[in-house]
């Protein structure tokens, strides 16, 4: 027997109970399904770093993932709008809203794949050496992009779909079907990488087959569910005036993703200047430093999730009190953190390489970096919290501006004149603490949560 929406809502818990306790219940599958996300390519660099080589693991595990960022993030970023009206819509029990989201963000994503598709065939090669990739990394590197990007449109599938479920209440079966296609990756992994010898070849068919058995999935429960969120092929097509919605919330969160891509892909060809070594061990830190990234974007769901459904249900003052919980529990998981990569981060980055000058490289970056994650918590939890009442086009600037144009301008000036590696990466903790401040300076000032009383 279905259940209506308001049974729903409070079933999942978002709009009632203790806050820190059910943004923890939401966050924890969240962050073990990005958790497991990121295996994808990290599997992938992992197995070509051990049995292929640092070319192999410098290709993979840096420049085309990068790249795979800058593209592939700009249209996941549109269905984080998707997420947020279906959020609003199901907190306001309003179902046949709910439907329409829904099939309208399929829509969006099924165009989305195919021009994704189109652009990583053709444009692959260019792309890559315009980023200055050494020449013994570019075959390498083509030959991934191309793969990776035939299947795009099931990983596509898969976070619309999941973005869905999450913004319902239900974070629990889209980390189930991660765990199994991460796992299905790594054991396909080990077949083609070792067991055919596919090398690169091999990483990227697994990794476009086990992102298919999560869109698969997903897609599944979606069709089989009762609720308002069902998935009926026969109701594909769009709302124009939901469209407009999604996009006004998420097209700033997608142009977000992209800026950041964008000033990434420009340290990336820095770095790339530094030799396959640097690469290398760039290439690591990433994969150790993604698991920063991935408890920082599994808050920023959970809060933008809180806030979205709070705010259809018109309970403003528990959503106000939301962005501080998430704000003292992002303080005390980066604190966790910083304490593990500083201490085990030589071994976690044995695990990429055996190779000693990258790992002395590596462990250079981490000590540098590392522990300034603290100064980026407020850029993630305040604009989640806005992006959920639907304020999300002043954050994508302040963000674009404060972060991502802020971090190309250091590149150009200070990165030209002092050619070190370590100039360079200053940009990171210099652009988070200069956006911390405008967001602080937004959210109390001129934002829209300070309107939301008169909302009532």
């Amino acid at each position: 027997m279905a259940h209506n929406a308001k049974e729903a809502v409070q079933h999942n818990g978002i709009t009632e109970g203790v806050i820190w306790q059910q943004l923890l219940i939401f966050f924890f599958p969240i962050l073990f399904g990005t958790f497991f996300q990121q295996l994808y390519n990290t599997a992938d660099a992992m197995i070509v770093g051990k049995f292929v080589g640092k070319e192999a693991l410098s290709a993979v595990g840096g420049t085309t993932g990068t790249l795979i960022n800058l593209l592939v993030g700009f249209f996941v970023g549109l269905s984080s709008g998707a997420s947020v009206v279906v959020s609003q819509y199901y907190g306001a029990e309003q179902e046949d809203y709910v439907k329409k989201a829904v099939h309208t963000s399929f829509c969006l994503a099924l165009a989305g794949g195919v021009v994704l598709m189109i652009v990583g065939e053709f444009f692959a090669p260019a792309a890559i050496r315009a980023m200055g990739a050494p020449e013994e990394i570019m075959g390498y590197s083509v030959i991934y992009l191309r793969i990776y990007f035939l299947g795009v449109i099931g990983n596509l599938f898969y976070n619309m779909g999941a973005a869905i479920l999450r913004a319902v209440g239900d974070s629990r079966r889209p980390l189930f079907f991660l765990i199994a296609s991460c796992l299905t990756n790594i054991v396909l992994d080990v077949i083609l990488v070792v067991g055919f010898d596919l090398e690169v070849a091999g990483a990227a068919l697994a990794t476009i087959l086990s992102q298919l058995l999560s869109a698969i999935l997903v897609m599944v429960t979606l069709v089989r569910s009762r609720e308002a969120y069902r998935f009926e092929i026969k109701e594909l097509r769009i709302d124009r005036r939901i469209l407009q919605k999604v996009i006004k919330i998420g097209l700033p969160a997608g142009l977000q993703s992209m800026m950041y891509s964008i000033s990434n892909v420009l340290i990336q060809a820095k770095i790339n200047a530094f030799g396959t070594n640097t690469i290398a061990a760039w290439a690591v830190f990433g994969k150790i430093d993604g698991i920063f990234w991935m408890t920082m974007d599994a808050m920023g769901i959970a809060v933008t999730t809180f806030a979205g459904q709070n705010f259809g249900a018109r309970k403003f003052d528990r959503l106000k009190k939301g962005n501080y919980v998430g704000l003292w529990m992002s303080v005390v998981i980066t604190a966790v953190l910083v304490w593990v990569m500083l201490q085990f981060g030589y071994v976690l980055s044995t695990l990429f390489t055996s190779d000693a000058s990258v790992l002395e490289e590596s462990m250079r970056i981490i000590r540098f970096i590392v522990p300034f994650w603290f100064t980026y918590i407020c850029v993630n939890v305040y604009p989640s919290t806005l992006r959920g009442i639907g304020d999300a086009f002043i954050p994508m600037l302040l963000i674009c501006f404060g972060t991502c144009v802020l971090r190309v301008v250091w590149i150009f000036t200070v990165g030209n004149i002092d050619t070190r590696l370590f100039a360079t990466l200053v940009s990171y903790p210099l652009s988070w603490s200069v956006t911390s401040i405008a967001f602080l300076i937004y959210y109390y000032r001129f934002s829209a949560i300070r309107k939301v009383d008169k909302l009532r």
